[in-house]
């Protein structure tokens, strides 16, 4: 498996005639689009490399023939259409053959471009889903977890390198290093481009979900600046989530994702203000809630409990449906949150669970018995430590220690990665002067 040569929206607009705003216009399609054509396009040619660099390639020509000739009607229709004809010249250019084997492949190469407007009808009809078969390709036991849901995440969602080190914790430079293995070992392993059945799913299921969440998570503190919230991330895992539901009606931690995400997402309108400052829950307006998403969540969650089946998915829906049926943040049911959290740090134990669980203590018990059940933890552990401060700081406030409040801001500040949450810590620290 040959290196890839990275996303198109890291380098395409340069140098091209794209210019402010159809930059941004550009890298927005790229983003939106990439996933969805690289899927189709290793769907039919079965090799990851070819495809993404005929991706590229298309993007490149995107780049240069739209600010001449205008924006297509179809963006993605145009893109696929040119990389799948740069993967087929590809081919040819590689192949060695006899007149005779010249004219079966060219008649084969015909029915390949008829194919093309076909798989884009799929794509529309969401049939013959070739994205959820990259998933799973991805997501082979031939790869440790953690390469499986990288590769997964560059190669489905067309995040960044940067973007999927920030959500691991780890740097840039591991993070490619960490691809470009898990790309050579699907390859060496001749992994098939298909969804596992039978016995063989429930051993995928795990890291697939894994993934979906992954994505969801990134669409609300995306490493790019600018972007708070990235709805078409959090829309494409919400679909995969709904595809993953109906594919395993039975798994009762597929429809608790599913319905962990719906509820999630139904706070997203209120979770940043027009300026893109965080708003933190207990100052969100509730009527800006999408109420029929929370609701549907909800419902499911339901459905996925009375299977008696109880998964750490399960669990975090059940705590963020609590937060969303609250009428107020003082309504909240603290007691019943900090409950749930104990029985989720016995099914999937962590620094981040036991953190949250000591945020709900805080406000169930009093900040003391918060502040108590935070010491316990090392912060060094956690993927996002300056949420270990941050909490540490609220109630030390709310205990009347206010210089010690405002060191652990600072110290927040330090570690904190987005600008959102950096402007929201200013402001808070800025309060206590």
């Amino acid at each position: 498996m040959g290196s890839h040569r990275g996303p198109a929206a890291d380098g395409a607009a340069g140098g091209s005639g794209l210019t402010d705003p159809s930059t941004i216009r550009f890298e927005d399609a790229v983003r939106a689009h990439s996933g969805r054509i690289l899927a189709a396009l290793v769907g039919r040619f079965r090799d990851l490399t070819l495809a993404e660099e005929s991706l590229q390639d298309a993007w490149l020509a995107a780049a240069e023939h739209w600010p001449v000739d205008g924006w297509p009607d179809r963006p993605d229709s145009w893109v696929y259409s040119v990389a799948a004809r740069r993967a087929l010249d590809t081919i040819k250019a590689n192949r060695r053959r006899s007149d005779r084997e010249r004219v079966a492949h060219d008649e084969a190469d015909r029915r390949d471009l008829d194919d093309i407007d076909r798989r884009l009808e799929r794509w529309d009809s969401g049939i013959d889903d070739d994205r959820l078969r990259l998933i799973f390709t991805c997501c082979h036991p031939c790869l440790d977890v953690e390469a499986q849901i990288a590769l997964t995440l560059r190669s489905v969602a067309w995040l960044t390198t940067d973007e999927i080190a920030s959500a691991f914790g780890v740097p840039t430079t591991t993070m490619g290093q960490r691809i470009v293995r898990a790309k050579q070992r699907i390859a060496r392993a001749d992994v098939p481009y298909r969804v596992p059945s039978g016995a063989e799913l429930p051993e995928r299921v795990d890291a697939v979900l894994r993934v979906v969440y992954l994505v969801f998570n990134e669409s609300y503190l995306s490493a790019r600046p600018g972007q708070p919230l990235r709805v078409d991330l959090a829309a494409e895992a919400i679909r995969l989530g709904r595809e993953l539901a109906e594919l395993m009606p039975d798994e009762p931690e597929a429809i608790g994702l599913l319905a962990l995400m719906l509820v999630l997402h139904g706070r997203s309108p209120a979770r940043f203000d027009g300026a893109g400052d965080l708003v933190l829950l207990a100052d969100q307006r509730r009527d800006r809630w999408d109420h029929d998403s929370i609701a549907e969540g909800s419902a499911l969650l339901e459905a996925a409990m009375r299977r008696r089946s109880v998964g750490p998915y399960q669990l975090q829906a059940a705590i963020n449906a609590l937060h969303s049926q609250a009428p107020t943040f003082d309504e909240t049911d603290w007691t019943q949150i900090a409950a749930l959290y104990g029985v989720l740090a016995t099914v999937d134990p962590g620094p981040v669970v036991a953190m949250n669980r000591a945020v709900a203590i805080g406000y169930a018990s009093g900040p003391g018995a918060g502040l108590k059940a935070l010491d316990e933890i090392d912060p060094r552990r956690l993927p996002g430590e300056h949420r270990f401060h941050v909490a540490r700081g609220e109630f030390l406030v709310r205990l009347g220690r206010c210089d010690e409040a405002a060191g652990e801001f600072d110290r927040a500040l330090a570690l904190a990665t987005t600008e959102p949450e950096r402007r929201h810590l200013e402001r808070r620290r800025a309060a206590l002067r």
